[in-house]
């Protein structure tokens, strides 16, 4: 006979099972249309055609089905691993065949994906205390899974390189996010996961920190009422090098917030900071600098108000730890950060404070002597400070008329390696000042 071409038409159907039909072109009799299914346990069901039953050589299983006609011609189709590739061979018919719409994936709404990566973490976590080995295949398929949706996740925030993020999507899934508590058990899993994973979890935190629902920041309102997250994030710093950076990365975008901010200035997570800027990772210890610079300068009544309570234990350990005992890398990043807050309006009182304290003036003057040019400058900003105070105690005018020579020589050489004016016209104010101090003038004045 001649070749007859064939459309197969194949869908999934209730209870898994696998059904199609093949129809003969430009012919409509009954006994030209054939058809048959497989369900997971074997059997015929009938769909339109006719119930064939299974050869004795041949038994029903998942990768093999059998479908005859009234004519007897036989058409046999095998199933290679997953449904998805299906292979087909059609017998003596020949001539060939075209599978329409083969098992499409429903694209999953945002909101979804969270709570099936919620899931996921849950399941994960009750196998790891159930003690199944992460060889195991059924925990390595939570694993790919969890990765997977957590790399959606990522992309419908931050978009990928064919399309921008959609709001409606990012909305859907902040609101999903935050309505369960799925940020608390995503930070905890991350030293479960894979290195990429990592990352896009990490990523995932950190953009959330800006997702608006209606005008609020509702990743702030969640962490002021579960301030134990922040606590996960600071410990998490002082684990192994390469966990430390994912957490760093997590906490400089939370403490934008300025709730999250004062709670970690008013708590005992301060005082790790003065450790962490100074870890021998190099990255780790940049990270952790750029978050203490952002929690003493972002949020600008907080840190007056912090500072104003606090000054003699702060100042004490920035002096201390940061300023006399550090590293050139730390010396130069806790002086420039001095500075900073010293000259911020906010912070006037303070300076004030700050200014009149000769044991602040020797760390100032020990660092003016440092033979790297970078904590010369930046120690010249704190110094002049000194310098201009209007109302200087006598003990350090006294200590500035006693080296005065020795300072102005030391500023006669001190220069930026850019030209800059700005330093200096304010080089030349400090030095005409010293240059006409005199103790005399305060008795008089007093």
């Amino acid at each position: 006979t001649n070749p007859i071409d064939k459309d197969i038409d194949l869908f999934l159907s209730e209870s898994d099972l696998v059904c199609f039909e093949v129809k003969k072109k430009n012919q409509k009799k009954k006994g030209d249309k054939i058809g048959a299914c497989v369900s997971i346990i074997g059997g015929a069901k009938r769909h339109g055609g006719y119930d064939l039953a299974p050869l004795p050589k041949h038994h029903r299983t998942r990768s093999h089905l059998r479908v005859g006609s009234t004519d007897e011609e036989c058409i046999n189709i095998t199933f290679s691993g997953k449904l998805s590739s299906l292979s087909g061979n059609l017998g003596h018919h020949g001539g060939s065949t075209r599978i329409k719409g083969l098992f499409k994936n429903k694209p999953r709404l945002p909101n979804e994906i969270v709570r099936q990566t919620r899931d996921l973490i849950a399941l994960s976590e009750s196998e790891e205390e159930e003690k199944i080995d992460t060889r195991d295949s059924k925990r390595l398929g939570i694993c790919a899974e969890l990765s997977r949706n957590i790399r959606d996740l990522k992309s419908i925030l931050y978009g990928n390189s064919e399309a921008e993020p959609v709001p409606e999507a990012c909305l859907m899934l902040t609101q999903e996010f935050f309505r369960e508590d799925t940020l608390r058990p995503l930070i905890k899993s991350i030293p479960k996961l894979d290195l990429e994973t990592r990352k896009d979890a990490t990523q995932i935190v950190a953009n959330l920190q800006k997702q608006q629902v209606e005008s609020r920041l509702v990743a702030s309102e969640y962490l002021e009422s579960n301030l134990d997250v922040i606590d996960s994030l600071v410990q998490g710093i002082d684990r192994d090098h390469e966990l430390a950076l994912h957490y760093t990365g997590m906490l400089k975008e939370c403490v934008r917030h300025q709730v999250v901010a004062k709670y970690i200035l008013e708590s005992k997570n301060l005082e790790k900071f003065f450790d962490y800027v100074q870890l021998p990772y190099f990255d780790v210890a940049t990270d952790a600098s750029k978050i203490f610079r952002e929690l003493l300068t972002r949020h600008k009544s907080t840190v007056a108000e912090y500072l104003a309570k606090n000054y003699e234990w702060f100042f004490s350990e920035y002096n201390t730890r940061l300023l006399e005992r550090g590293s050139y890398f730390t010396k130069r990043q806790a002086s420039k950060l001095l500075g900073d807050v010293l000259m911020d309006r906010s912070n006037s009182g303070v300076m004030i404070k700050y200014v009149s304290s000769l044991d602040n003036l020797r760390i100032m003057m020990n660092l003016l002597r440092e033979p790297t040019k970078n904590i010369q400058l930046e120690a010249f900003h704190i110094f002049k400070l000194f310098v201009a105070n209007e109302n200087k105690p006598e003990d350090i005018v006294a200590i500035l008329v006693a080296n005065r020579n020795k300072i102005l020589r030391l500023f006669a050489d001190l220069k930026p390696e850019k030209e800059d004016e700005g330093f200096e016209t304010d080089k030349a104010l400090v030095m005409n000042e010293i240059a006409t101090l005199s103790l005399l003038d305060i008795k008089t004045a007093d």
